[in-house]
């Protein structure tokens, strides 16, 4: 994607855990940063996986990043200067995010969006959705089923939480295809009646 002029754009990159999506964001920025073009990537303060200020991918690459609590932080810490905005684990800002992205990219940023468009039930995990639906460009990728090897587009959850927010990587998820993926496993615990 090539800049023309002060238009702006939203650019959103989704699927499931383990598709390269962190990785993917990684290198639409990096490209930018050898062009000198001016970049700066933020992150979710709450994640801390890998590295405090740092996005870094399940395959071991890197940028760096400035955490914010949410997209009020974000909006208040892009400079003027800056041409590319990158995002990573959108699925992790509140739904204020959305109008951020709208705000950014109409003041000519170029905005690249990486997160999970489906939370671990398969139930669209905002806001990615809602921000792929104003996007420009939209690129959904697939990981590999952990099970069979074919395309998978669902995060499988490995361990019991109630929670909606359960940070891990391969300890605690997995990517499935539609045949291997199970809501129900493993067993989320009932409700008492």
């Amino acid at each position: 994607m090539y800049r023309r002029g002060e238009r702006g754009w939203v650019e959103v990159i989704c699927g499931p855990m383990f598709s390269g999506k962190s990785e993917e964001l990684i290198r639409r920025v990096t490209r930018s940063k050898i062009a000198r073009v001016p970049v700066q990537t933020f992150k979710p303060s709450i994640d801390v996986r890998y590295a405090r200020a740092e996005v870094v991918s399940h395959s071991s690459l890197s940028v760096e990043a400035s955490p914010v609590a949410d997209s009020a932080a974000l909006l208040k810490a892009v400079r003027e200067v800056t041409v590319v905005v990158g995002i990573d684990e959108a699925q992790f800002f509140d739904q204020a995010l959305v109008e951020a992205v709208d705000d950014l990219a109409k003041a000519g940023k170029q905005v690249i969006v990486a997160g999970l468009d489906l939370d671990y039930l398969s139930r669209p995990f905002e806001p990615v959705p809602t921000l792929a639906s104003h996007a420009e460009y939209v690129t959904k990728m697939l990981a590999v089923c952990h099970r069979c090897g074919a395309p998978a587009g669902h995060t499988q959850r490995i361990v019991h939480s109630d929670e909606l927010v359960v940070l891990g990587a391969t300890d605690s998820y997995e990517a499935r295809c539609r045949l291997c993926y199970d809501p129900t496993e493993p067993e989320q615990p009932k409700l008492l009646e």
